[in-house]
């Protein structure tokens, strides 16, 4: 199922409980997360449409959120480490192009050089 065509899961749900791998039946939105933090609560203020963000996957220790849709629209991706907190985002813009700061300290201009770095810290 697309991810626009998922049905929001308003369930609460702790850190522990997010899946590791992306979830294909539904959308959990940071609403719902009860360790939420108010930079993610409030990620898409400033987007078009103030989407809440909506709960991706986990990449190693880090928990991905994205507000905003996937493709040639305004967006940004939010990451906190799991235990330590350290956060991170990454904007995306509609006309392909990126940007956001990694825990190397990269400033990177493509969403899959960001991951990267995530993965690799």
């Amino acid at each position: 199922m697309r991810y626009d065509e998922r049905p929001s899961d308003h369930t609460p749900v702790h850190t522990a409980e997010l899946p590791p791998t992306p979830i294909r039946d539904r959308n959990i939105p940071a609403t719902a997360w009860i360790e939420a933090p108010d930079s993610l609560l409030t990620l898409g203020d400033d987007l078009p449409g103030q989407p809440v963000a909506e709960y991706k996957r986990r990449i190693g220790p880090w928990i991905l959120w994205r507000a905003g849709g996937a493709r040639k629209v305004d967006a940004r991706y939010w990451v906190a480490h799991d235990t330590s907190g350290v956060e991170f985002t990454m904007r995306l813009f509609p006309d392909g192009t990126a940007d956001g700061v990694g825990p190397s300290g990269t400033t990177h201009d493509r969403f899959r050089t960001w991951k990267e770095d995530l993965r690799d810290a």
